[in-house]
């Protein structure tokens, strides 16, 4: 399975930086890069934090699809 993310395109449409996504969800902005590039699975509270920030449902900024 591989984890589709859409928090990239969130991000910029909020007109945020990663640093400042990750200083808001507690992470460092590494993670956030790896996340948007889809070399990190976020724990379900990183997901959740996330989702938080853009007020969007988990399942709109993840996906978990078939290889």
């Amino acid at each position: 399975m591989a984890l589709k993310t859409k928090v990239r395109e969130y991000r910029e449409k909020a007109g945020l930086k990663q640093s400042e996504l990750a200083e808001l969800v507690h992470a460092r902005r590494e993670t956030i890069v790896h996340l948007e590039n889809g070399r990190y699975n976020p724990s379900l509270k990183l997901a959740m934090d996330i989702a938080k920030v853009f007020h969007a449902p988990v399942e709109e900024l993840f996906e978990f699809t078939e290889d």
